[in-house]
């Protein structure tokens, strides 16, 4: 379904890389199953996707660094680039982007495309087909589909009082028709290094059968988690919270092993005292829990 790529950060004076499988056949339970409609699938289908990234940036120079890193590694630029690949991936057409960067911090990115490919003829003029983002780095832009939106916003956060920072991704997926968001889910978590991960998907909304019956869901499914890479969910604890009869699912995943190196932002973790590297991890720990958790614990 798709082919190897590679997603490369570089953190701390560390390079990490995420490895997505260059197959993903027998994952996408129920999505090849396509159901016999009359006329257009009128269903609804949004996918919410939010990410946290914490990182251990004790002074107030390094939390200023941190910030200022998140902002230039996932600005409104690169993020086009990673709603743009979703687009493709998913065989939608882009019609109209619209792009931000925020001061002092944080971005956003508005994508519209349509299901499938689409004649040019048919494109409102006043669309810009994603050309300014393709042709012209740096410049704003707006982007359109007929059906469907992807929207990002990033919120870079710290306190001059806490050391531990976070940096938290939200992406919305809608899609209308035979297109579905599921299918983005691995590409997006191999976009960033998450820490937690919290997804929402519901669809809203009938089409119906060719024999006039109302469907309120066009594949079958139980989980989100049948539709994330099994060599991921490994590296994860993960919870669902699910509405079946409402058509909602909700799946929360925490990471399980914390390499303090991967957390400690212009610093080596053998610089630290023993000591204080475990209290280091115990504090990302807690806050892991207490965001996993939504609420304050400790």
């Amino acid at each position: 379904m798709c082919k190897c790529s590679l997603a490369v950060n570089k953190f701390a004076g560390k390079t990490f890389a995420k490895k997505r499988p260059q197959s993903m056949k027998g994952m996408m339970l129920g999505l090849e199953k396509k159901l016999a409609l009359y006329g257009f699938n009128n269903l609804t289908k949004t996918l919410s996707f939010n990410i946290y990234d914490v990182c251990y940036a004790k002074s107030e120079r390094e939390q200023k660094d941190y910030i200022a890193y998140i902002d230039e590694q996932y600005n409104s630029e690169r993020l086009t680039g990673i709603l743009c690949a979703v687009t493709e991936r998913i065989g939608a057409t882009v019609l109209n982007i619209s792009k931000q960067d925020y001061d002092p911090q944080g971005a956003s990115v508005d994508v519209m495309f349509a299901e499938g490919s689409i004649d040019p003829d048919h494109i409102d003029g006043s669309c810009n087909k994603g050309l300014n983002y393709f042709q012209s780095a740096g410049c704003s832009v707006n982007a359109h589909l007929d059906k469907s939106h992807i929207t990002v916003h990033t919120f870079p956060e710290y306190h001059p009082d806490k050391a531990i920072s976070t940096f938290r991704v939200d992406i919305d997926v809608a899609t209308c028709g035979e297109i579905s968001p599921l299918k983005t889910l691995d590409f997006l978590i191999g976009s960033f290094d998450s820490d937690i991960i919290i997804i929402d998907y519901r669809v809203r909304g009938f089409t119906r059968d060719v024999e006039g019956k109302k469907c309120f869901m066009d594949s079958p499914m139980t989980s989100i988690q049948q539709f994330i890479n099994p060599e991921t969910l490994t590296k994860y604890d993960a919870m669902d919270v699910n509405v079946y009869q409402s058509n909602i699912f909700h799946t929360k995943m925490l990471i399980k092993e914390i390499e303090l190196q991967n957390y400690l932002f212009n610093t080596d973790a053998y610089e630290v005292h023993p000591q204080e590297r475990l209290a280091i991890t115990n504090n990302l720990r807690r806050e892991m829990i207490e965001i996993f958790s939504g609420m304050n614990i400790y």
